[in-house]
């Protein structure tokens, strides 16, 4: 079966009057995964290890380790793109992740985004990321 799109979700959102008849109706297009949860099946899916994935993200262990295990509640979405970049991720699937956790998507319109997007495209460190952003005068990443 297709997943819904977003925007086939929203048009549907216009047909009902209760989130339940919603909810029956396209219980398959819901997000029900924690973010730890999809974290750790992004991990089985690539055949990574927390350990290497945390080293190549640049983050404190501790800090990443309490994502993992469901302990860190709200994580930054910077935390979480260097998560993604340390996993490898696409940029669709850093997207995906960053909905799951109830946060913003990479969006091409802001300039600082646009410059992480095409590093991520490339494959590119969170060191070499970070570089991209220092050099446009931007907030760097973690």
């Amino acid at each position: 079966m297709k997943q819904k799109s977003t925007t086939e979700l929203l048009k549907e959102l216009e047909n009902f009057s209760t989130f339940e008849e919603y909810e029956r109706a396209n219980k398959d297009s819901m997000i029900s995964k924690s973010l730890s949860q999809y974290l750790c099946d992004l991990l089985d899916e690539r055949q990574l290890s927390k350990s290497e994935v945390i080293k190549k993200s640049e983050l404190n262990e501790n800090y990443a380790y309490q994502l993992f295990s469901g302990l860190k509640s709200a994580p930054k979405r910077d935390k979480l793109i260097c998560l993604s970049i340390g996993m490898g991720l696409t940029v669709n699937e850093t997207n995906s992740l960053l909905k799951v956790a109830g946060l913003s998507p990479l969006y091409p319109r802001v300039k600082r985004d646009s410059i992480i997007i095409i590093n991520m495209n490339a494959h590119k460190s969170v060191f070499e990321v970070n570089e991209a952003l220092f050099e446009e005068n931007e907030v760097t990443l973690n």
